[in-house]
């Protein structure tokens, strides 16, 4: 729940330059690879914190031709309170807890590192299958690259205030989108996913209009770097053939190193940017596989929130499955479910065939892109094709062979592999979630107890310990169809299906302590506790009383995300969240908006 302010703030008419924070010197080492090494915003050669700048140059929405930034300066919020620091995330930076909590003001951007020269990156994007032209980073602002344990680190703030790229937006965040995204990044980290990750969440009392006017946020968050497909396409899209492949340049040198060994011993004719594409390729497809095994949906999947590296980046209006249906559609901006949890495979490889087209070109070795793009009866030569065609062809193999592996695991399928396993266990199990409507992380979760369970004497007998597991099933289900018939269903299934196969799987009849150990690998896997909508608004609506309570969450979804015991400040929390959907939070959605 918002509060419901009655005034906007007004808008500054100068440019303030966050102060440097004192006591800071040397605790981060900036390497700035980005900005050194691909060229910038020439409307703006120097860093408003090297040079005096027009407020209009930093702040005024415009087109950037022929660069990947544009110097940025967070802008100064009113009141900013540090209401959270993720203990993970700050290890990353190396940095402890309490040194993130001695700086409060950095992470609002009020206050500057030593040494930080803040930038914006500048992309383009397919959003909702149609090219939008040049995006950008409209309300994050990099404050740098930061080198720890031989691993860089860009830490970026979202919220922090207009760029070139803002367009007609305000450049700012509120509370509800940043809370969320806040927590389900290391959350999903949590639960092994690859992802970009959260370091600390700022409020502020900025004023900020949505729907209607709500307060800000700033989150402040990490990833190796924030490049995505629309990285590629923006130059592309002008036929800068040569920004394109600096960009590839830059990362094949600092994210895929191996690339130009792999490329010295091939000899298939694919060199070093038909090798990166196939390298995008397969993280791309373990990616959207980690989020088909955990029921994620992540609403929008344009091009621009898709990272070459792999990682879940952009959280907006995704969610957790509730009820199992394949169709959910978790964005309520997208009434034609273009981002349903069904389609993601599907358009993750739509998106790497538009990626194809900017690297097209880098396959081909075109001397002279301006004229091959100017000229329309271009097209890439057979080999290139080819190449494309293979690369993208291997996506589907890719895909399913990392989803099997994931799902395996989940149904305790340590050991042996079978290559029906998808067919007879896996699916049919998926079938009967679907007939019931039931609630997806509840059941795999509840199939963590039958190894354990069938160790008991007539496990299947009418009314044992098998019918009071299904009983459980039906509770967290919504059951459109008839109940009596489903759990019969459900108890052949376990009797004919999962039961053996587990048994196969361990390669003997396993007594009650094997059994067990199955079971509890099986929990390593399968969540108890997730993000759901209804539990992001739970926390979005208990904050405005109870700040802290952002801390306790983090903690429940991150360390104790698989756990059924949980320490006592946590135990009325977790009870709530693993309890069944309540009416209100059944289907929720969320929009673009944030």
């Amino acid at each position: 729940m918002t509060h419901s302010p009655t005034r906007a703030n007004p808008p500054s008419d100068k440019l303030d330059l966050p102060p440097e924070v004192n006591g800071w010197a040397n605790k981060i080492t900036w390497a700035d690879t980005f900005t050194r090494e691909l060229p910038g915003d020439k409307v703006l050669p120097h860093s408003p914190f090297t040079q005096p700048a027009e407020e209009s140059k930093v702040r005024m929405s415009r087109t950037v031709n022929d660069a990947m930034w544009s110097w940025a300066v967070p802008a100064i919020h009113e009141n900013p309170r540090l209401v959270s620091v993720s203990p993970q995330g700050a290890r990353l930076i190396g940095l402890s807890l309490d040194a993130v909590k001695q700086a409060p003001l950095v992470w609002s951007g009020n206050e500057r590192l030593p040494g930080s020269l803040p930038w914006a990156h500048c992309y383009g994007g397919h959003q909702f299958g149609v090219w939008a032209g040049q995006l950008g980073d409209g309300r994050a602002d990099t404050l740098g690259d930061g080198d720890v344990e031989e691993r860089t680190w860009e830490i970026q703030l979202k919220g922090a205030g207009r760029t070139p790229y803002s367009r007609f937006g305000d450049g700012f965040a509120v509370r509800r989108s940043s809370v969320r995204e806040y927590l389900v990044a290391e959350h999903l980290c949590s639960l092994g996913v690859p992802t970009t990750r959260s370091l600390s969440l700022v409020f502020t009392d900025r004023l900020v209009m949505r729907e209607g006017l709500e307060y800000g946020a700033i989150a402040s968050r990490l990833a190796p770097s924030w490049v995505r497909f629309g990285s590629f396409e923006y130059p592309a899209s002008h036929g800068n053939i040569g920004l394109t492949r600096q960009l590839a340049d830059y990362i094949i040198k600092y994210h895929f190193p191996n690339i130009l060994q792999d490329e010295a011993k091939e000899t298939d004719g694919w060199n070093r940017y038909a090798i990166l594409f196939s390298n995008i390729m397969k993280k791309t497809a373990k990616m959207v596989a980690h989020w088909q095994s955990i029921g994620f949906c992540h609403g929008v999947m344009n091009t621009d929130n898709m990272s070459v590296l792999g990682l879940t980046i952009d959280y907006g209006p995704f969610a957790f499955l509730d009820a199992y249906d394949p169709d959910f559609i978790c964005n309520h901006s997208d009434p034609e479910g273009r981002y349903a949890f069904n389609e993601q495979p599907r358009v993750a490889l739509w998106n790497l065939l538009r990626l194809a087209s900017s690297f097209s070109l880098l396959i081909d070795q075109v001397k002279n892109p301006v004229d091959a793009l100017g000229n329309k009866t271009y097209e890439p030569s057979q080999a290139t094709v080819d190449i494309i065609k293979q690369i993208l062809n291997s996506f589907a193999h890719e895909y399913k062979n990392q989803y099997v592996v994931l799902m395996r695991r989940k149904f305790g399928l340590f050991n042996l592999a079978k290559n029906t396993d998808t067919d007879l266990v896996i699916e049919p199990f998926l079938a009967l979630l679907r007939k019931a409507k039931s609630d997806y992380t509840f059941a795999l979760r509840s199939l963590c107890d039958v190894p354990e369970i069938i160790s008991h004497k007539e496990p299947f007998a009418p009314g044992g310990p098998i019918e009071q597991h299904i009983d459980r099933l039906v509770e967290r289900s919504q059951l459109p169809c008839d109940v009596d018939s489903w759990k019969q269903e459900v108890l052949e299934y376990y009797r004919s299906v999962f039961v053996p196969r587990i048994l196969e799987d361990a390669g003997h009849a396993l007594d009650k302590p094997d059994f067990a150990t199955v079971g509890e690998k099986m929990k390593q896997v399968n969540p108890k506790y997730v993000l759901r909508n209804w539990v992001a608004q739970d926390i979005i609506d208990r904050v405005e009383e109870d700040e802290n309570c952002i801390d306790q969450a983090l903690e429940l979804l991150t360390t104790h995300a698989f756990s059924d015991s949980v320490p006592d400040h946590l135990r009325d929390l977790a009870e709530k969240y693993a309890s069944p959907v309540p009416g209100w939070g059944q289907g929720l959605q969320c929009s673009c908006s944030s």
